[in-house]
Parts: C-alpha cells; structure tokens; sequence
C-alpha cells in the first residue's frame, strides 16, 4: 500500500540552475521527513529534470512552457499528501520549516492554509536583492497574522481544499502573476481559514535586477491586484495595502508637485521639506529596520527606492483601474438582454 506523506512538496522548475540544486539539498537537510518531493519541469533545457529526479523526486513534464501556475497544478493532482506545500525553485528551506509547519497544523486543525515569509538573509548580495527581500521580509512580518491572501513563495493548503477550488485559475492568470493571491480570496470567500505564520521563513536566493523588480511589482503584482481588488470588492488593510501606505502615495506625488512648483515660487520648499518630513515619519519603523539590518548608507539608498515604489504603485493602479472599467464596459456589451417581467408590456413608441 502507498504511503500517503503528510505533506507533498510541489516546486515548479524551468532552468533552475544551481539555486534548484541549493533548493532540493535543503530539502534532504530538513529535520522533518513526513513529505514527498513533486516537481514538474516547465519545459527545462538545463537538466533540471534529470537533478530533481537524483534527489528522488517523482517528476512530471508539462507539453511545453505553461508557467508555474499551471505546472503547480499539475503537480497538485499528482500529489499524495494531506497538504500542499509550494516553494519556489529559487528558495531555500530552514531545517525546521517543514517541522513548523507541521506544528501549526497539528495545534491548529480547522487551519485550511497557511504562509510563511522570506528570511531576513537573502542570498544575493546586490542592493536590489537585498533591498527587494528584506522588504518583503518586513512587510510580512509586520502584517496580520489572520491572512485573506495566499502565496506560493513558502504557502501550504490542504490538498481537498486545493482541488475543491480548482486549483490556480489558468483562465484568468495566463503568466505568472497574482495566482496565488486569488486563490486565498477564493478560499476566504468558501469559508476557509488562512494565516501568515511569521517564524516559518525561507531564504530566497534571487538576484533581483532593476528591471525584473519593476516587472515584478507593476505588471505581475500592481496592476492584476487593482484588478483583483475591484472585481472582489476586497480592498483591505493589511500587507502592503495599509492606510500608511496609502497616504505615502498621495504625499509622494504631493512632493513632486511642490517641487515643480519652487522653479516659479521658491516658498513652495518649505511644503517640500514637510512633505518630505511627513514621508519619513509615515515610514519610520521601515526606515528604522534597514538601518538595524544595514546601516545608514543602506538606508539612504532605500529611501528614494522606496518613494519610487509609492510613485509607480499609484500607476499600476491607475493602469488596474481602466482594465478593470474595459472588462466591465466588454462584459456589458456581451450581455444578452434581460427578458421583461411577466405583465410589463414592451414600449411600442
């Protein structure tokens, strides 16, 4: 008879390189042994197939580049744990993450689904990565622990519960993008229950450019999130969507008002420097953790990145916001007409 694990371990992989490796070793390092190692190979060159299966994991190939989504889903239905468990191919397990977890579980069995956060170590050593990472870190660990989100960097869920659910909506996220997060609405809005579980982290090993991180936040997060938000009527207050942060984007576009404003009247500096004032102190306790992480020449570098992400923040869901009204004036126009009511004649002028 086939064990059935308590937890399958589900990891999408395309050309994951020396980081998948670092990935499955810290997996075999784990203290917990209950699990099953699922990866699906989304159309790999580089072996990464033939590395997962010398680390005994059972393998499955999608029929070309279909995305993480869909390779997780894939690798759900085949899977024979009681829950899920997705991590990303470029992460690195604690030896006691997959223990943690199991505790949590164990204290906590109406739990539909939990996740975790980044550590506070990334693996790459360059200012983006650092600064992308840690940001990450700070944002989960200062959040509600009753979560209404999902997120597959370190995220479990019972299988059945998964499956019910249909698992990651492929009509809807064709690329990678906000699955995760859709999918913890829809398991709130089903009645389950979801919590972020600050002590279970993982390290993420990515070398985040410039580039990839305005990709990341504006076209696979930002926009489809604003989207998100409007279609589900959700808008709420927790992770990066705080009222604190919301004031920081208006007061950041404040700020570059005033500024254009002291080339014609100079006394528009004194609302620069308060505005400025004004942005520090909404963002103290941030500013205040990568000054105890990095120093001060860190942190003055983050400073301006993080104002840039206000700016661009407010784009993305100004660009959210039209897709959302387009969908709705399309969904509008396809619409068959509603038949009258029994006893309203039709107008005949």
């Amino acid at each position: 008879m086939t064990h059935s694990p308590l937890f399958s371990i589900v990891i999408p992989v395309y050309n994951g390189g020396d980081m998948f490796k670092r990935c499955l070793t810290a997996i075999h390092q784990s203290t917990f042994t209950d699990w099953e190692l699922v990866v699906v190979d989304d159309g790999s060159t580089d072996g990464s197939d033939r590395l997962a299966g010398q680390f005994g994991a059972r393998v499955f190939k999608t029929k070309g580049r279909l995305g993480p989504a869909a390779a997780r889903n894939l690798g759900a239905r085949a899977a024979r744990g009681q829950y899920l468990y997705f991590i990303d191919a470029d992460c690195e397990l604690h030896p006691d993450t997959l223990a943690n977890i199991a505790q949590v579980f164990q204290a906590d069995p109406t739990l539909d689904a939990l996740f975790g956060s980044y550590d506070d170590a990334p693996g790459a050593a360059n200012f983006i990565a650092q600064y992308k990472n840690l940001f990450h870190h700070y944002v989960h660990q200062n959040s509600s622990e009753e979560a209404s989100t999902f997120w597959t960097g370190c995220g479990v869920i019972k299988r059945s519960q998964f499956l019910a659910l249909g698992g990651f909506d492929l009509q809807r996220y064709r690329r990678p993008a906000i699955e995760d997060i859709d999918l913890g609405y829809r398991l709130k809005q089903a009645g389950g229950r979801i919590r972020l579980v600050k002590h279970i982290q993982v390290k993420h090993l990515k070398a985040w450019t410039f580039a990839s991180l305005l990709k990341s936040d504006i076209f696979d997060r930002g926009i489809p999130w604003t989207q998100l938000i409007l279609r589900d009527k959700a808008l709420m207050s927790d992770l990066n969507l705080q009222t604190h942060n919301r004031v920081s984007v208006v007061a950041v576009y404040a700020l570059l008002l005033a500024l254009a404003v002291t080339f014609f009247q100079p006394f528009a500096l004194f609302f620069v420097v308060g505005l400025a004032v004004l942005l520090l102190g909404l963002n103290q306790n941030l500013y205040r953790f990568f000054y105890h992480k990095r120093g001060l020449l860190f942190t003055a570098q983050v400073i301006p990145m993080h104002w840039l992400y206000y700016l661009y923040n407010a784009v993305s869901f100004g660009c959210g916001l039209l897709l959302y009204w387009q969908e709705q004036l399309k969904a509008e126009r396809l619409a068959p007409p509603q038949p009258l009511a029994d006893g309203i004649e039709p107008d005949g002028n």
